[in-house]
């Protein structure tokens, strides 16, 4: 078993992918801790290590779960999964489980420093349907539409769109 699992930031992309590896005994990759440089806050690496973060990780593991929001890398990786998910509970739906997120220490030194940054993520994830990058919704129904293997999109809460 080889999933993908992409959405806006505070689907619940890690939560299933963390309840999906423990369940299945898989390894876990979340995009954040190779896509951002270790101990600096919204400083991206170069995309070529990032790339070959990716391809290791992916290549290196039978049985894997790999989620987050840059579209670019979860299009990378389609040739090696087994399904995608597509996680898209509605913009209001992310904001509200950005506002209640705990203390991740893996992207950040102490909590006062993510919380920071809630404002910049919050601007960023209310955009998520009119921004035009590889995180966008846009990107995102590209990938997914475009994918001709195993996949499931988790849909909008009614009155909640993307």
């Amino acid at each position: 078993m080889r999933v993908l699992i992409m959405g806006n930031s505070g689907s619940g992309k890690s939560s299933q992918a963390r309840q999906l590896a423990a369940q299945h005994q898989l390894m876990h990759l979340d995009l954040d801790t190779i896509f951002w440089a270790p101990g600096e806050v919204a400083v991206a690496r170069p995309a070529y290590e990032v790339l070959a973060d990716l391809y290791a990780f992916v290549r290196s593991y039978p049985d894997w779960v790999v989620e987050g929001c840059y579209g670019d890398l979860i299009e990378k990786a389609l040739p090696f999964c087994t399904q995608l998910v597509f996680i898209n509970p509605g913009k209001d739906a992310c904001m509200a489980n950005n506002a209640e997120r705990p203390w991740e220490p893996h992207k950040y030194a102490s909590r006062e420093e993510q919380d920071s940054m809630l404002p910049n993520l919050m601007k960023w994830v209310g955009e998520y349907d009119v921004r035009d990058d590889a995180c966008s919704y846009a990107f995102h129904r590209r990938v997914y539409d475009a994918f001709p293997g195993a996949k499931r999109e988790d849909a909008p809460l009614s009155g909640d769109a993307a």
